[in-house]
Protein backbone atom coordinates (compact mmCIF):
# COMPACT_ATOMS: atom_id res chain seq x y z
CA UNK A 1 0.00 0.00 0.00
CA UNK A 2 0.91 3.53 -0.80
CA UNK A 3 0.80 6.63 1.11
CA UNK A 4 -3.12 7.85 1.23
CA UNK A 5 -3.71 11.38 2.28
CA UNK A 6 -6.82 13.06 3.47
CA UNK A 7 -7.92 16.68 4.26
CA UNK A 8 -10.22 17.63 7.30
CA UNK A 9 -11.49 21.01 8.59
CA UNK A 10 -13.41 22.32 11.66
CA UNK A 11 -13.64 25.84 12.69
CA UNK A 12 -10.52 27.17 11.28
CA UNK A 13 -8.51 24.09 11.89
CA UNK A 14 -7.02 22.02 9.05
CA UNK A 15 -5.28 18.56 9.38
CA UNK A 16 -3.20 16.99 6.39
CA UNK A 17 -3.26 13.25 7.10
CA UNK A 18 -0.66 11.04 5.21
CA UNK A 19 -1.60 6.84 6.26
CA UNK A 20 0.64 4.51 5.35
CA UNK A 21 0.88 0.45 6.42
CA UNK A 22 2.92 0.12 10.31
CA UNK A 23 2.08 -0.29 13.86
CA UNK A 24 -0.20 2.23 14.53
CA UNK A 25 1.99 5.24 15.63
CA UNK A 26 0.56 8.86 15.45
CA UNK A 27 3.38 11.60 14.76
CA UNK A 28 1.39 15.37 14.79
CA UNK A 29 3.80 17.96 13.77
CA UNK A 30 6.54 16.00 14.10
CA UNK A 31 5.19 15.15 17.87
CA UNK A 32 3.78 12.10 19.09
CA UNK A 33 -0.12 12.17 19.60
CA UNK A 34 0.46 12.09 23.43
CA UNK A 35 2.93 14.74 23.27
CA UNK A 36 0.60 17.15 20.69
CA UNK A 37 -2.47 15.98 22.88
CA UNK A 38 -2.06 15.52 26.35
CA UNK A 39 -5.43 15.27 26.71
CA UNK A 40 -6.83 11.93 26.82
CA UNK A 41 -10.26 13.48 26.02
CA UNK A 42 -8.79 14.57 22.61
CA UNK A 43 -6.29 11.26 22.28
CA UNK A 44 -9.52 9.04 22.61
CA UNK A 45 -11.90 11.96 19.83
CA UNK A 46 -8.90 11.22 16.76
CA UNK A 47 -8.64 7.16 17.53
CA UNK A 48 -12.34 7.19 17.30
CA UNK A 49 -12.42 5.90 13.66
CA UNK A 50 -9.62 3.79 14.11
CA UNK A 51 -11.21 1.68 17.43
CA UNK A 52 -14.59 1.56 15.27
CA UNK A 53 -12.74 -0.20 12.45
CA UNK A 54 -10.20 -2.45 14.78
CA UNK A 55 -7.47 -0.84 12.83
CA UNK A 56 -5.75 1.25 15.22
CA UNK A 57 -2.33 -1.05 15.01
CA UNK A 58 -2.80 -1.33 11.76
CA UNK A 59 -2.07 1.78 9.98
CA UNK A 60 1.03 4.62 11.08
CA UNK A 61 0.04 8.09 10.29
CA UNK A 62 1.87 11.28 9.77
CA UNK A 63 -0.31 14.87 10.29
CA UNK A 64 -0.19 17.98 9.55
CA UNK A 65 -2.13 20.49 11.85
CA UNK A 66 -2.43 23.86 12.28
CA UNK A 67 -5.02 26.78 13.05
CA UNK A 68 -7.96 26.67 15.37
CA UNK A 69 -7.69 25.61 19.17
CA UNK A 70 -6.71 22.11 20.11
CA UNK A 71 -10.50 20.95 20.20
CA UNK A 72 -10.99 22.01 17.07
CA UNK A 73 -8.07 20.41 15.66
CA UNK A 74 -8.55 17.42 17.49
CA UNK A 75 -11.91 16.98 15.18
CA UNK A 76 -10.25 18.13 12.08
CA UNK A 77 -8.09 15.26 12.55
CA UNK A 78 -10.54 12.27 13.07
CA UNK A 79 -12.18 13.69 9.69
CA UNK A 80 -9.07 13.15 8.32
CA UNK A 81 -8.51 10.06 9.38
CA UNK A 82 -11.93 8.88 8.56
CA UNK A 83 -11.65 10.36 5.12
CA UNK A 84 -8.34 8.16 4.73
CA UNK A 85 -9.72 4.88 5.68
CA UNK A 86 -12.57 4.56 3.17
CA UNK A 87 -9.65 6.00 1.03
CA UNK A 88 -8.32 2.72 1.67
CA UNK A 89 -11.38 0.59 2.32
CA UNK A 90 -14.60 1.74 0.64
CA UNK A 91 -16.85 -0.69 2.56
CA UNK A 92 -15.47 1.28 5.77
CA UNK A 93 -17.94 4.09 4.58
CA UNK A 94 -21.24 3.10 6.07
CA UNK A 95 -20.19 2.24 9.45
CA UNK A 96 -18.17 5.59 9.80
CA UNK A 97 -20.97 7.61 8.81
CA UNK A 98 -23.50 5.84 10.94
CA UNK A 99 -21.05 7.13 13.74
CA UNK A 100 -20.85 10.68 12.54
CA UNK A 101 -16.89 10.74 10.96
CA UNK A 102 -17.39 11.21 7.71
CA UNK A 103 -19.26 14.79 8.14
CA UNK A 104 -17.98 17.99 8.13
CA UNK A 105 -19.39 19.79 10.93
CA UNK A 106 -19.84 23.56 9.44
CA UNK A 107 -20.30 25.54 12.55
CA UNK A 108 -17.85 28.36 12.61
CA UNK A 109 -17.70 31.66 14.85
CA UNK A 110 -20.11 34.29 12.90
CA UNK A 111 -18.71 37.64 12.41
CA UNK A 112 -19.10 40.65 14.27
CA UNK A 113 -20.99 43.61 12.67
CA UNK A 114 -20.38 47.12 12.42
CA UNK A 115 -22.81 48.92 14.72
CA UNK A 116 -23.03 46.21 17.66
CA UNK A 117 -20.97 44.92 20.21
CA UNK A 118 -20.92 41.32 19.16
CA UNK A 119 -22.27 39.34 16.38
CA UNK A 120 -25.82 39.00 17.69
CA UNK A 121 -25.69 40.98 20.61
CA UNK A 122 -27.41 44.50 20.08
CA UNK A 123 -26.32 48.01 21.95
CA UNK A 124 -28.50 47.91 24.98
CA UNK A 125 -31.82 50.21 23.92
CA UNK A 126 -33.93 52.57 26.21
CA UNK A 127 -36.80 54.53 24.85
CA UNK A 128 -35.98 58.04 27.79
Amino acid sequence: MAVVNALGRRKCAVARVYVTEGNGKITINKKDLTEYFPSTILQYVVKQPLQLLDVAEKYDIKVNLFGGGYTGQSQALRLAIARALVKINAEDKKALRAEGFMTRDPRAVERKKPGQPKARRRFQFSKR
